[in-house]
């Protein structure tokens, strides 16, 4: 029997796919996924597995490997991350974002938390079943995506609508942004993510007469974009909530001792920490201004300007916050969608959920499993359009002074090799037994 477990290598996978840039700039620019991809075929292929290397654009690289499972009458399970990065300034960094170096216990570098750590663990997990022959109950179809950080056009999205085939039977999925673990109240409680808010981004143009910027200008195409940004920005949207949301509250409530008060739920959100932030921007929907483009000289009045705008739907709402959003812009203002994607919310509860919960607490006996709403947006949208039930399950046990929800996209990402370890158990368990 293969003596090298899943936490042994986990570590050092993380640390080299974190040497691969693949920073991703939108609309189809930067370095692209190929070279991981490669890489990480590789890795699989070493153990006698057979992934499928496939691209969905010149360098935008996707890998996915199906491990049969023992019981064919069971659906299939898919366990998924995606190999792309947001970009990082180097400049703001105290270390190489992309050098994967290993300091005071931890990885350091972009992705580090999202998500090469739960690549490494699926990798590490899919390493070793293949060296002892392993086989899962059920069929569990392993996905390296590409582009996720942009909607997954080249990636998950791509790859639904053009090799639904390699989804075959499948019925539910794991990937990120779910499994980690928070300190509320000296308690350790870890977050499982049963929903996410849909998402829509878009493009604000609005239109005017150009001219010199010295004249009398009453059709000044930044001025209207401006009012309309304006309006869009300071909209005070109303607390609401979910049954995913309530759920989470209540749950924290009982951790805590403090009252869950609907009027008031900052009473409540203070017990979390920094864990505040991630949630709290699920108790309503946004709508935030991100991009602002115009004109080319100080005294030439542009005839037309540009804005783009963030918008965050809770479960169920998306169309009517879009038509709120386009009354807010007025009139005078042309809208186009650059992406746009649903929201997702299931019931804490069913066999998947009762597998990761017990994974868990074989690992950390006498914890907490809470379930959250995730306020941006994964892979698991796309996976949603072949009827995929998607749930956010990358575990880490994470130190409580720790700000890991605050490095999502942020500076010096890091991820201790503890943490990464303990995912990589924790992970190997629930499909070995699931």
């Amino acid at each position: 029997m293969n003596t090298v477990k899943p936490q042994d290598e986990v570590a050092g996978i993380c640390a080299d796919l974190i040497r691969f840039d693949t920073s991703n700039y939108a609309d189809n620019q930067g370095p692209g996924e190929r070279a991981i991809a490669e890489h990480t075929a590789a890795l699989i292929s070493e153990v006698g597995l057979s992934p499928e290397l496939y691209e969905s654009s010149p360098g935008r690289a996707n890998v996915v490997t199906r491990i049969e499972g023992s019981d064919s009458s069971l659906p299939a399970l898919v366990v998924h991350g995606h190999l792309d990065v947001v970009p990082a300034e180097a400049s703001d960094w105290s270390v190489d974002p992309f050098g994967g170096e290993e300091r005071d216990g931890l990885i350091w570098g972009r992705g580090a938390v999202d998500m090469k750590d739960m690549d490494a663990m699926i990798l590490s997990v899919m390493r070793s079943m293949g060296r002892d022959g392993r086989k899962p109950k059920r069929d569990i179809i392993f996905g390296f995506f590409a582009d996720e950080e942009a909607g997954g056009a080249y990636g998950a999205r791509w790859t639904v609508d053009n090799r639904p085939d390699l989804f075959e039977g499948a019925t539910e999925a794991i990937s990120e942004v779910g499994g980690f673990s928070t300190d509320i109240n000296g308690k350790r409680a870890y977050l499982l993510q049963t929903a996410e808010k849909g998402l829509a981004w878009l493009r604000l143009t609005a239109h005017g007469r150009a001219g010199h910027g010295s004249h009398i200008n009453t059709d000044n195409a930044v001025t209207r974009l401006a009012r309309a940004v304006t309006r869009i920005g300071d909209h005070e949207w109303p607390i609401e909530y979910t049954d995913t949301t309530r759920a989470f509250l209540e749950g924290v409530s009982e951790l805590t001792g403090v009252e869950f008060d609907e009027s008031n739920p900052e009473t409540l959100l203070s017990q979390l920490g920094t864990v505040s932030r991630f949630v709290g921007a699920t108790l309503q929907n946004t709508a935030n201004p991100t991009y602002l483009k115009s004109g080319y000289k100080a005294n030439v009045i542009p005839g037309t300007a540009e804005a783009m705008i963030d918008i965050r739907t809770l479960p169920g709402q998306h169309e009517q916050v879009l038509e709120l959003v386009r009354e807010l812009a007025g009139e005078g203002i042309d809208i186009s969608t650059i992406h746009n994607d649903v929201s997702l919310e299931t019931p804490f509860a069913g066999n998947l959920v009762d597998a990761m919960i017990d994974s868990l607490h074989f690992e950390d006996p006498g914890s907490t499993v809470l379930p959250y709403t995730l306020s941006g947006g994964t892979d698991n949208k796309s996976l949603s359009r072949l009827g995929i039930t998607g749930y956010g399950f990358a575990p880490l046990q994470l130190p409580a002074d720790l700000d890991f929800t605050g490095m999502f996209h942020g500076v010096d990402e890091r991820v201790p090799v503890d943490s990464l370890k303990f995912g990589a158990r924790v992970l190997d368990r629930l499909l070995s037994n699931y």
